[in-house]
């Protein structure tokens, strides 16, 4: 069972969804807004999207820099998994390139699919694909539109590095 919750955020509204495992999506441009929980709060999924919810506020607003929430990886194919576990080991205030992701996975020429691996991310921010860019330090794709991207690497105080 599933339990999901719609939230506002200072940067627009927010859906997370959970399962008893872990975190399964956050959709940063949720069509419906103002939907309530579901479900019960002692419910293990409820308690991690209680979590999930507190985390990216505190995120969003600067005073959080990392994540402690369990994700279920289970919708995703193994190559994916792979990647979306190497970009959790990026740092806050860290970026780095498709290339380096794909030597950790399985080889360098395997960035176009690093690339097709984060567009599919069901967790970003959490799973933090913005902070991959291109070798040559262009911002690249983000799942979400590159105006959030900026808006998270400038949060993240890698933005400028970026543009200098």
């Amino acid at each position: 069972m599933t339990q999901t919750s719609t939230f506002k955020t200072p940067w627009g509204w927010v859906t997370v969804t959970a399962s008893a495992k872990g975190l399964t999506a956050i959709d940063l441009s949720p069509s419906i807004h103002a939907r309530k929980p579901t479900g019960a709060k002692d419910d293990p999924a409820g308690a991690i999207v209680e979590e999930a919810t507190s985390q990216l506020l505190a995120y969003l607003a600067g005073t959080r820099r990392e994540f402690s929430l369990p994700i279920d990886w289970s919708g995703g194919t193994t190559f994916q998994r792979k990647v979306w576990k190497a970009i959790t080991t990026i740092p806050y205030g860290r970026v780095r390139s498709y290339q380096w992701v794909a030597i950790r996975v399985g080889g360098k020429q395997y960035a176009r699919a690093v690339g097709m691996a984060l567009g599919a991310n069901p967790v970003p921010i959490v799973v933090p694909c913005h902070r991959i860019v291109a070798h040559d330090g262009s911002l690249g794709g983000f799942s979400c539109g590159l105006p959030l991207k900026r808006r998270l690497l400038k949060l993240e105080g890698t933005l400028d590095q970026l543009l200098s």
